[in-house]
């Protein structure tokens, strides 16, 4: 039993903890009530466009605005010479790790325009300011770059390469980071004593993140009071005022940023974008605000994408399938300029997640992270999580394959037992609950595993190939930072939620407010939510790493202690009885044993209205609270896919797909099944279509949608979900996070079924993404 888990209102309640309720916000979201970023319109607004560099390395030898600056509307251009010396700092990688010989890892300095040379195609060079945005664009278009092209390189490989191009002085041979991790000893001791050695090269593809609002900002200065404020999507609005700040080179206290609606960003929008800078930098010269919106085309080569790794995937066993190391030797593409997490993906996150729920005694990480002339690398759902569970899924599938053990039993001898945790990792992580064995048992089931021969029967009889694939996972999430909950009792009865995690399409308000009305026993319908305001903020995470509900939940829950302290105190006098006397229950506060009781809403309206009272008592129920980092979780599961493939085509179809997972306290199951859904899907598209292609000279093959293929409803089948939670106890909530486990179950089980189904053809590995063409000239190579 979960000793730290919240207790539920005495009566169940259907808008409680543990309930299926429909989000709040979909009535108004489908009837278009959003207010998203774009919608926003201030009086006296300018727009601008951005120039942005058609090469992918060039030196800048000049640029000429004097036609566009005739232009009519055009109000003000802008280049890297206009923002120097006006005290603005550089766009920050906030990752610090060392060399594998102890040397800290380089830095390039990034600023907001280019100046000295582009590095990418999509590097902005200058800002043009119009009075319409169709101005603006046209001034844009009519910018003349003098630019001298250079030689590109846009593989990790290619990069460290002797001779390659070099994109900055000051990091030698393109290397950021030569990153080591595991004690490389007694890694290369197990390799040599094992009866058995499984090596893969896996190519895990770059992403176009593509949200389906593109990214868009509204910069505001006031001069009185020398305030900059920001109206942009964002996945938390504290945590990207303090970096907006820095790189504005003002206080956090000059910074405000404001986020409303935002239409998905998987972990893009997190981040102090170059455009945000030269926007504000608009708006306190011209004083007036100055809105852009991202064109679609744009958003292809400017905002981050994700992924971008090969490693040399290495597993060593014992004479009895018994896992004795993993090694991962491989780059890691960053792009032409570190993001603020670029080197973590392909680093630490590769170590701690690779060993997934096995017992693996030993993990090695090499890692040589370059920079390339190519769109800038940030986090990706899952962020590196996904990537670690694949590498070691598609190790495993290969090694039972190679030495005949069937590919569950080999799963079935290493799983970490329940009787073994908590279990320390290699890597230093530790495992507090789980049920790995019954994950694995109950997702074999729920897939029928035992009734697949007659199914890959009737594959065979439509001259179809038959394929399954097991994807066993478990994540480390981010560890919850401190987080702000607030409770706020409004004069109209209503009680909001301020916090610092940030919705970008999850449905934060509804699990919020469901773990508020179990805590206090306010109505449901009467909670409202603040997350996007960071004046309203005094500490918050945002919104990432699978860490929301542990953070801003728990972080309710210990707020609504408080308000009940501070609330038996004000009952106590207001009912005139020793505070000892006072309970609380199901939004009531009562004298014991007696029916004299005050409703915590009525009990607000009275402190409202001026009741007097004595010193030393509260003066309202309203409480803001900040929530101490809690430690990582660990949400794992068991996620089984069968495929058909016509060997005539190429064609890819998902037949099946099963899932049990284990998310701990589920507060609020279908909009967690609803986060699976999506994440799975993102990881089908990553498997079989999403192919994101650079020509020799940098120029991007795949930059819009008759290009780059996202998948479609046609594309997925309907999922089966099945939860098995064992809550963990290292947060009050006792929830494990689920946001990006999806694409860490969907990666391995796919491109397993896709290799499965394959081997008939003597295939034993497929590089995502298995395209039709990719598979049609494997089975033609191979016929």
């Amino acid at each position: 039993m979960n000793m730290h888990a919240p207790k539920p209102a005495t009566a169940p309640s259907p808008t409680g903890i543990g309930q299926r309720v429909p989000r709040n916000e979909d009535g108004m979201l489908v009837r278009g009530g959003g207010q998203y970023t774009d919608d926003l319109s201030l009086d006296g607004q300018l727009h601008a466009a951005f120039v942005r560099s058609p090469y992918a390395h060039a030196i800048i030898r000049g640029i000429d605005a004097s036609g566009a600056r005739a232009m009519k509307g055009v109000v003000a251009i802008y280049t890297a010479e206009d923002l120097a010396d006006q005290g603005y700092g550089s766009l920050k990688c906030i990752v610090d790790l060392p060399n594998r010989d102890g040397s800290p890892m380089r830095k390039p300095v990034r600023n907001a325009l280019a100046s000295g040379k582009v590095r990418y195609v999509g590097d902005p060079v200058a800002m043009v300011v119009a009075r319409t945005a169709a101005q603006a664009r046209d001034a844009a278009d009519a910018m003349t770059l003098d630019l001298e092209a250079l030689p590109a390189v846009t593989s990790t490989e290619e990069a460290l390469a002797p001779g390659a191009p070099q994109l900055f002085d000051d990091v030698p041979g393109n290397l950021i980071i030569d990153y080591h991790f595991g004690d490389a000893e007694k890694v290369a001791a197990a390799f040599e004593s094992a009866a058995h050695v499984t090596r893969l090269r896996i190519v895990n593809n770059r992403i176009v993140v593509n949200p389906i609002e593109p990214r868009a900002a509204l910069g505001v200065y006031d001069s009185k009071s020398r305030r900059y404020t920001l109206h942009a999507p964002s996945q938390g609005a504290f945590g990207l005022r303090n970096s907006l700040a820095a790189a504005m080179g003002v206080g956090p206290e000059r910074m405000r940023l404001l986020t409303g609606h935002v239409g998905g960003s998987f972990g893009m929008k997190s981040a102090v974008f170059p455009e945000y800078v030269v926007l504000l930098h608009a708006a306190r010269l011209l004083k007036k605000p100055v809105r852009w919106t991202d064109q679609r085309s744009e958003s292809f080569v400017s905002d981050h994408h994700g992924r971008d790794m090969v490693f040399e995937a290495e597993l060593a066993l014992d004479k009895r399938g018994r896992f004795l190391a993993t090694r991962f030797t491989g780059f890691g593409n960053m792009g032409a300029y570190l993001s603020p997490v670029g080197p973590m993906m392909a680093t630490t996150n590769i170590g701690k997640n690779s060993l997934g729920m096995y017992r693996t005694p030993l993990v090695e990480v090499q890692t040589r992270c370059a920079v390339t002339n190519t769109t800038p690398i940030a986090a990706y759902r899952g962020a590196g999580r996904p990537e670690g569970n694949y590498f070691m899924e598609r190790l495993i599938d290969a090694a039972a394959a190679e030495t005949g053990i069937d590919k569950v039993e080999l799963r079935r001898r290493n799983l970490v037992q329940p009787g073994q945790l908590p279990w320390k990792t290699p890597a230093g992580t530790v495992y507090d609950s789980g049920d790995f064995p019954t994950l694995l048992e109950r997702a074999l089931g729920a897939a029928d595993w035992k009734g697949y021969a007659a199914r890959q029967r009737q594959s065979r009889k439509a001259g179809k190939l038959r394929g399954r694939g097991i994807g066993c996972y478990l994540e480390v999430t981010a560890p919850p930072s401190n987080e702000m909950g607030g409770i706020h009792f409004e004069a109209d009865g209503s009680v909001t939620i301020v916090t610092g995690t940030l919705d970008y399409g999850q449905g934060h308000w509804t699990p919020f407010a469901q773990i508020l009305s179990s805590q206090l026993g306010v109505p449901f319908d009467q909670i409202r939510l603040v997350q996007g305001d960071s004046d309203r903020l005094i500490a918050g995470g945002g919104t990432g790493g699978s860490k929301s509900i542990m953070a801003s939940g728990s972080a309710i829950i210990e707020a609504s202690e408080l308000v009940i302290e501070k609330g038996k105190a004000l009952a106590a006098h207001v009912l005139e009885a020793a505070v000892a006397d006072i309970e609380f229950e199901a939004g009531d506060f009562r004298i014991a044993g007696t029916d004299r009781s005050i409703g915590i809403v009525e009990l607000a309206a009275r402190l409202r209205a001026g009741a007097q009272l004595p010193e030393g008592l509260p003066q309202t129920l309203d409480v803001d609270h900040v929530f101490k980092a809690a430690p990582s979780a660990y949400p794992n599961g068991c996620h089984i896919a069968e495929v058909e493939i016509d060997p005539q085509t190429g064609a890819i179809e998902i037949a099946r797909y099963v899932m049990v997972n284990d998310f701990g306290t589920l507060v609020n199951p279908m909009l967690v099944e609803g986060q699976l859904h999506g994440g799975i899907v993102q990881g089908i598209g990553q498997a079989i279509g999403e192919m994101t292609r650079y020509d020799e000279a940098g120029q991007l093959m795949t930059g819009s949608f008759m290009d780059y293929a996202l998948p479609r409803a046609a594309d997925v089948p309907f999922f089966d979900f099945i939860s098995h939670s064992v809550p963990t106890a290292t947060n009050r909530v006792g929830a494990k996070g689920c946001g990006e486990a999806g694409c860490a179950g969907s990666l391995p089980s796919v491109m397993n079924a896709i290799v499965d189904a394959l081997s008939a053809y003597g295939v034993a590995h497929v590089d995502m993404p298995a395209t039709p063409q990719a598979i049609w000239k494997l089975v033609q190579s191979r016929a």
